[in-house]
């Protein structure tokens, strides 16, 4: 009689797994679909009350992985290399006071960090520095500060504003975009990060008022008008505005565009052909009631953008960042959590949510406590996510490494989870070794055999956790003992 095999694709030997994996729809204490639980720091351990904005930086030397974490008191630095080990490196504390508000962003392996208490300004941290803490978590020093006004916080000085709610930058460029300043009636703030360590202020952009967030590309859509022309996205409170910013000193208005039951529009982000845009309001919610909402724009025409469609996700919960990689939005929900959506079939009006990471698990309701934002563009999968109640999480999808398959081998592994046996069965190939690694990459039991297509294994000596499994050395798969 046959018994009924769970069959798993396997893993290349030199991935690594969730330190919590998503079983039934939870991770531990968090609700979950599709994405495991790779590490968690929380806010006692990064000395902070609360926790705010993230981002990400790869040392291009060796490939190594940092995450960037804003707090009420500073900003957090994280080494992700080992994504289940993750060493917190220290913090660089805030320039002025301490704020709910924090916002960072990297080029040429320096961290410009802005925040919304008085007197703060831009601060410019060389993460080139990480590369050797010796004791960590260390207390950094910037190496340099910008201010929106020099001398503006100067203490014979009556003005003493200095602060910014957010910044973009234009990587292709070389400028910062300081957002929501005292400068140009809170429209951009133009700097010039060529030489990080050295910003200059080359103008800004005053005619449309306020804005909020904002991202800025070198133009490669489908409008031609427009071609490698360096165009401004941003997010104005209640409307979405279209710059031409090529010339600092001559910024022109392209278009502007409002939708139905704004709120207050706060973030957008680009598909990575230029086509649409997918837009958050961080009111409607509470205002009109619906489900979390995403306005996405049509801009095959800048001058005359449309709102093609609104897409509703699953729960009440409020959108806070969004970021698309590839195919995939990547969406903040507050006390949703993190919600991933397939935007593959955006043309016809279709998206589709394919999993979530819930690191809020009391609720879903309209409040601001939970994630943050997100940072999901690191090359190994590992996401980023940042928490306002709980600290720094580093998530992954569940099934990202199944695309590495790099064997025809096929074996089942049988149950699994286990608890004190183990089944291995092969229908073609012969069974000749298995190993069995922990979650540091370190072998802890390996066995030879004579190359029958099953085998069985004691594995009662094994504490509860997850591991790998390596069959023949070819194909690998993750092992949870319960």
């Amino acid at each position: 009689m046959k018994k009924t095999l769970f069959l798993f694709f396997f893993l290349s030997i030199n991935l690594s797994f969730a330190q919590t994996p998503c079983v039934n729809g939870m991770a531990g204490i968090y609700p979950c679909s599709g994405y495991d639980l790779m590490a968690h720091l929380d806010l006692n351990t990064l000395n902070a009350s609360s926790g705010n904005d993230s981002w990400g930086w790869t040392d291009p030397s060796d490939g190594k992985e940092y995450a960037l974490m804003g707090l009420n008191n500073g900003t957090a630095f994280i080494d992700i290399s080992d994504p289940v080990n993750p060493v917190y490196l220290g913090k660089l504390p805030t320039h002025s006071g301490n704020s709910t508000w924090r916002d960072i962003k990297v080029y040429k392996n320096h961290a410009f960090i802005v925040s919304e208490e008085t007197c703060h300004g831009m601060q410019v941290f060389d993460l080139t520095r990480l590369r050797n803490v010796a004791n960590p978590p260390e207390t950094f020093t910037e190496d340099a500060h910008y201010e929106f006004v020099p001398g503006n916080c100067d203490p014979n000085s009556s003005a003493t504003h200095e602060s910014a709610h957010n910044i973009a930058i234009n990587e292709d460029t070389g400028y910062a975009y300081a957002i929501g300043t005292n400068t140009y009636n809170g429209g951009p703030h133009f700097i010039n990060i060529q030489n990080p360590t050295n910003p200059v202020a080359a103008g800004g952009f005053s005619a449309e008022g306020y804005t909020h967030d904002a991202q800025i590309v070198i133009y490669n859509g489908p409008d031609i008008d427009y071609l490698g022309k360096e165009i401004f996205f941003g997010s104005n409170e209640d409307e979405l505005v279209i710059v031409d910013v090529t010339d600092k000193s001559s910024p022109q208005t392209i278009s502007t565009i409002n939708y139905p039951d704004v709120g207050y529009t706060h973030q957008s982000w680009l598909t990575g052909d230029q086509r649409y845009l997918l837009m958050g309001d961080e009111f409607d919610e509470s205002l009109v009631g619906f489900n979390t909402r995403t306005i996405i724009f049509d801009l095959l025409d800048l001058d005359n953008p449309v709102v093609d469609f609104e897409y509703f996700g699953p729960t009440p919960a409020i959108d806070h960042n969004g970021y698309i990689k590839g195919n995939t939005f990547y969406l903040s929900n507050y006390t949703a959590g993190i919600r991933i959506v397939d935007i593959t079939d955006i043309a016809t009006q279709n998206m589709t949510e394919i999993g979530f990471f819930d690191t809020y698990p009391a609720d879903n309701s309209v409040a601001f406590d939970g994630v943050w934002s997100n940072y999901p563009f690191f090359a190994s999968g590992n996401i980023v996510v940042s928490d306002i109640n709980s600290g720094f999480f580093l998530i992954r999808d569940s099934n990202a490494a199944t695309e590495e398959i790099k064997t025809q081998n096929t074996f089942a592994v049988y149950p699994n989870p286990a608890r004190d046996i183990l089944h291995i069965v092969s229908e073609v190939n012969p069974i000749n070794s298995i190993d069995i690694y922990n979650m540091l990459g370190q072998k802890i039991m390996d066995y030879k055999f004579s190359g029958k297509l099953n085998q069985e294994l004691d594995i009662s000596t094994l504490d509860s956790g997850v591991y790998m499994i390596s069959v023949n050395k070819t194909s690998s798969n993750r092992l949870i003992i319960k």
